[in-house]
């Protein structure tokens, strides 16, 4: 799971930001201060820096010419685009890894999804979400490939935006019910339909995307 205490001071920030940043607490377009932000998190400058270093790797800071930093805006062709990529490496890793299933994760998988349902449910969006790319990882790191999970892991949040900007969205039952149909099909054996079904996902998830969370 994503629930564990963050190893450095630079990690809590890290973690902290991302999250006021997913959840809109600091809405798009805000400007980020050093000393504001040490403050208000009770670190020092240099932590606070290093994390607004790694969020603009994230690309959830902007950072201009002059040195100000921003909350990155998300336009609807910024959140396509996203979706686009998240769709090309996480469908390719789920295809790797699904051969090599076990049923210990298919177990892990099936808490999971309890999890993201139970998370939307009681309102702790951050704990869905994170349970929600939990379910793909687990098949993701089944491939063996790590290098494709951390390709996943530097746009999975700026994609968890795009849902938790709506929390009330019907965006979320795409993947509620693209998960369950998933765990259906493998409990049957059927990796090749299971995979199928995750692509769709990604398919549905994009038109939700481009018809309902954008004016523009």
């Amino acid at each position: 799971m994503s629930y564990t205490v963050p190893p450095t001071r630079t990690a809590a920030v890290v973690r902290q930001l991302r999250n006021e940043i997913v959840t809109g607490e600091l809405p798009p377009g805000t400007l980020i201060k050093d000393a504001e932000l040490a403050a208000r998190l009770g670190v020092s400058i240099t932590p606070v820096r290093e994390a607004i270093a790694q969020l603009s790797v994230e690309g959830l800071i902007d950072i201009a010419p002059n040195r100000t930093r921003h909350v990155t805006k998300m336009t609807q062709k910024n959140a396509l685009e996203l979706i686009d990529v998240m769709s090309v490496l996480a469908c390719a890793g789920f295809e790797w890894g699904v051969e090599n299933l076990t049923d210990t994760h298919l177990d892990l998988m099936h808490q999971r999804q309890k999890e993201f349902v139970e998370g939307l449910r009681t309102g702790n969006v951050l704990g869905a979400a994170a349970a929600g790319a939990d379910f793909s990882t687990i098949v993701i790191l089944a491939s063996g490939n790590r290098e494709l999970q951390s390709m996943v892991d530097l746009v999975v949040a700026r994609t968890n935006r795009i849902l938790l900007m709506t929390p009330e969205s019907d965006i979320w039952q795409v993947w509620i019910d693209g998960h369950q149909e998933i765990l259906e099909l493998l409990e049957r054996g059927d990796r090749t339909g299971a995979t199928t079904r995750y692509k769709q996902i990604y398919t549905e998830y994009r038109a939700k995307a481009e018809s309902h969370l954008f004016d523009e």
